[in-house]
This record gives C-alpha cells, sequence and structure tokens, in this order.
C-alpha cells in the first residue's frame, strides 16, 4: 500500500538560496539526524540545466536530473548496522523543484519531490517578511505487504514526522548561518 508524508516550511529567505541549499548533495547528510551518521558512500553528479541568469550563485553545487547516489545511515539509534539507499534525481526545475526516486533501499518504493515558492508572511512586530515555502511530499511503500502496513502505523509515520521535524529546525540554523 502506498503512502504519502507530507510537510511544509516557510523560511525567510530568497527562493534561490533555498533552492540552491537543498540542491545541493553535500547538505543531505547535515539535514539528517545526527544519531543516523549519514554520509555519502558514492555519488554521479549530472548538470542542472543552465541556471536562470537571477539566480547565478557562483561556487554553488546543484545535482540535476540523472545525478545518481549512494549514502548510508543507521537505521534507528545505536543500530550497528548502516542501510544503503541508492537514489536518483528524477526531475529539476531550477527554483521550483525538484524529485528524487529511490532505485535500491529500504522502501518498496520512494518518490520525494522538494517545491519552493515565493511566500511573504506578515509578522506583527516587523510587518510583511519576504521568504520561501518549501513543501515536502513523499510518496512510499514500505516492502513485506501487509507487515510493512503495520511497521508503518508502528514506526515508520512516526520517523518520518520526526525526520522532518529535526530538518525543519536544521534547516533553519544551517541557512541562518549562511546569510
Amino acid at each position: 500500500m502506498r503512502h504519502t508524508f507530507q510537510s511544509q516550511q516557510w523560511l525567510p529567505y530568497p527562493v534561490e538560496v533555498v533552492f540552491a541549499f537543498f540542491s545541493n548533495p553535500d547538505n543531505l547528510p547535515r539535514l539528517m539526524p545526527a544519531w543516523q551518521k549519514a554520509r555519502i558512500e558514492e555519488i554521479s553528479i549530472a548538470p542542472p540545466p543552465p541556471h536562470p541568469v537571477t539566480s547565478s550563485r557562483p561556487g554553488s553545487i546543484a545535482a540535476g536530473a540523472g545525478t545518481k547516489l549512494t549514502i548510508s545511515f543507521r537505521p534507528f539509534p545505536y543500530s550497528p548496522i548502516r542501510l544503503r539507499w541508492d537514489a536518483e534525481i528524477s526531475d529539476f526545475l531550477w527554483n521550483d523543484h525538484f524529485c528524487d526516486r529511490q532505485l535500491r533501499g529500504p522502501f518498496a518504493y520512494w518518490h520525494h519531490c522538494h517545491h519552493v515558492k515565493s511566500e511573504t508572511r506578515t509578522e506583527n512586530s516587523r510587518g510583511p517578511v519576504p521568504g520561501t515555502l518549501l513543501e515536502d511530499k513523499v510518496d512510499y511503500e514500505l516492502p513485506l505487504g501487509v507487515f510493512g502496513n503495520i511497521a508503518n502505523s508502528l514506526f515508520v509515520a512516526f520517523q518520518l514526522r520526526s525526520t522532518f521535524a529535526y530538518r525543519h529546525a536544521r534547516t533553519t540554523q544551517l541557512l541562518g548561518a549562511r546569510i
């Protein structure tokens, strides 16, 4: 059975900054909980389409469609084993979205899209604040049929929520340090 997880985070930074941060594969391990000890084992970067003139960021790395990477991580705290996850960037449109899909890993199916769009929010003390709404949508399926669905109900859905809550806090921290 396919499941969907959705998440949103508003960030007080321009779309170009947020998109550049997320499309740089070096940031992926930094966005995963520290207990996972995530690391990129292999990567083959496919160049993205040419940068729009308005978002040129010299020295910024971006993983375009066709990029393949292998990441390894601990599946739960204190695990003595590491899982390997092979993924590919399947879709990329500058300052709008990019999607990745699992080629091989812990899920029977995984497709994750990151969308960004400009959104101004009003803060009482400062008035309108321009920023970016980051939306994540993950469609996933666990292996083992009904047992996978039980695992989703017992802990996988919770772990996804926890991971993205951590990711939101870490994104705020890392982007704040860059600006």
